[in-house]
């Protein structure tokens, strides 16, 4: 698999891990119904999630990451 196809998969996974749990909070607790609890959840998805960067360097093929959670760009594999 391609270094290119794991950061989209890392993402999708990332957003997914998110998104789920803030769709089913926002149902569970609040009034809002259809568009209106999907929306609220892809904004906390977006803002918490991990964002995965492919990238080719000097050095080959890498993965980046960052986080609203650590502090600066990380390199993955």
């Amino acid at each position: 698999m391609s270094k290119k196809t794991k950061a989209f998969l890392y993402n999708l996974f990332g957003f997914s891990f998110f998104y789920i749990p803030a769709y089913l909070l926002i149902m569970t607790f609040t009034t809002l119904i259809g568009f209106w609890i999907a929306g609220p959840a892809f904004i906390v998805s977006l803002i918490l999630s991990p964002k995965f960067q492919y990238m080719k360097t000097n050095d080959g093929e890498k993965i980046f990451m960052k986080w609203i959670f650590r502090k600066g760009i990380r390199e993955i594999e």
